[in-house]
This record gives C-alpha cells, structure tokens and sequence, in this order.
C-alpha cells in the first residue's frame, strides 16, 4: 500500500492560492491523466468496497463521479450519482446541508437504493465533511444502510472525519491519503 501512496502522491499537483489567496488547491487532474496511477487508485477503491460488502457505489457530484464510477465496474457494483439538487430528473429524495457560508442541497433518485443495499460513499477529497454526512443522511433516508466512506484524500487539519464519525455509526472512513 506505501508505493500506491506514493504513486498517487507524486501525480497530485499543488496549486498555490487557488481558489482563493492562502488555499492550498490539491489538484488530482495529472492523477487521472497517468493510466496507472488512476487504475492504481481504481483498485485501491475497488478492494475497500469488496472489503465492505458493498452492494451498491454512490459518487459525490463531481469528481465523486470520476472515481466512484470506475471503482463500481472494478467490483462489480452498481453506481448512483448523487448530484447537486435539480439536476436529476424523476422522482428524488433530497437531504440539504450546511456551508462554511450558507447551505446546499443533494439529491439521490428515489428508486436507486433500497433495503437490501449496501453503500460505500465515494469520493475525491473528505474537507469538512458537509457533503459526505449529508450523502450518508441521504442513503439512509432511502432505506439503505452505509457499508462505508471511501476517499482519495482527507484534508486532516479541516476536521472532517470528527465530524462523520458520529453519522457513519460505526461504519468505516477509509483515505487513502492523509494530508
């Protein structure tokens, strides 16, 4: 697991005041260019959802998507986008949440998830853990039960997973990467 650390570490590009002066933006794009570190990283994921007995992959809007989707195929799972509210069509469920400066809202189709799934959560990067607590919310508002949380990269200095822990009850918050 240390060379894949090390390999995902070395394809994360640091991006200085972005976006805004005094952030530190961690930018996985070059991470996604390289096929073997984001196979490398696939995998990764793929082997924590297996290790839960996930039933189902749910990816956060956006880049939730990018990596959720490819660890689903990898275990032969379904995927669910959880999207930003509005943008799925049909009947949905919606959990609202909020920001360091005002309030969001997520939604999930109604019919995707059901009592019989487990979901492991997925996504780029665990901050303040708002999104990820909501999304757990969420799937189990569907009837589903949270088989876990699984992250590239968790901002360790934001308090995210203090703030999960409590909502995930016992489920496991895996990262990848702690920075």
């Amino acid at each position: 697991m240390t060379e894949i650390r090390e390999l995902l570490l070395r394809r994360i590009r640091d991006v200085a005041d972005y976006p805004e002066p005094g952030v530190m933006f961690k930018d996985i794009t070059p991470l996604l260019a390289d096929p073997a570190a984001f196979a490398a990283l696939s995998d990764a994921l793929a082997d924590i959802a297996r290790a839960t007995g996930a039933t189902k992959v749910v990816g956060l809007e956006a880049r939730g998507f990018i990596l959720g989707a490819p660890v689903a195929v990898r275990a032969g799972l379904g995927f669910i986008p959880v999207r930003k509210a509005g943008k799925l069509p049909g009947a949905t469920l919606s959990q609202a949440y909020d920001l360091e400066y005002g309030s969001a809202e997520i939604e999930v189709h109604a019919e995707d998830l059901s009592a019989a799934d487990r979901v492991l959560v997925v996504d780029d990067v665990l901050a303040t853990g708002g999104t990820a607590e909501a999304s757990v919310q969420l799937i189990r508002r569907a009837g589903a039960e949270v088989a876990g949380l699984a992250v590239l990269m968790e901002l360790g200095f934001l308090g995210g997973r203090a703030r999960l822990e409590p909502a995930l009850a016992g489920a496991p918050l895996e990262a990848l990467l702690t920075v």
